[in-house]
């Protein structure tokens, strides 16, 4: 029985299925559905968990060589949070872009983790290096 580090068994089926250049999306609770995606659904009730507490529980298990955020982020959220969120993904490269691009580079990914988040686009894509 796991004891530590992360408990979910999809989420570590994912993790574990995950290569160099792979990628994993974690997504807030209004991000679009994709079928051909495994999704790992561990939303609950708004804001429980957020993308950083999940972003925070893999960073010690999941060698991060970049990320993708929509530029919107930025535009539509507080300093603090900006803050937040860079603070959780620092040295590791980040790059914003549209909306609508960051949603192409979804397909592709291992799998994606949708959260309660409530943040205005907060979905965050990991690269592993």
């Amino acid at each position: 029985m796991l004891i530590t580090g992360i408990l979910n068994p999809q989420i570590n089926s994912l993790l574990a299925r995950v290569r160099h250049t792979n990628t994993l999306v974690i997504a807030d609770r209004g991000f679009p559905f994709w079928p051909m995606i495994e999704t790992v659904d561990i939303s609950l009730v708004d804001d429980v968990p957020t993308v950083l507490a999940v972003l925070r529980a893999l960073r010690p298990n999941f060698k991060i060589g970049r990320a993708w955020m929509a530029r919107e982020f930025s535009l539509q959220n507080s300093a603090e949070t900006r803050s937040a969120f860079a603070a959780a993904l620092q040295g590791i490269p980040l790059v914003h872009e549209p909306h609508i691009k960051f949603k192409k580079r979804v397909p592709p990914a291992i799998g994606l983790i949708r959260t309660g988040d409530t943040t205005q686009y907060a979905n965050v894509i990991l690269e592993s290096a």
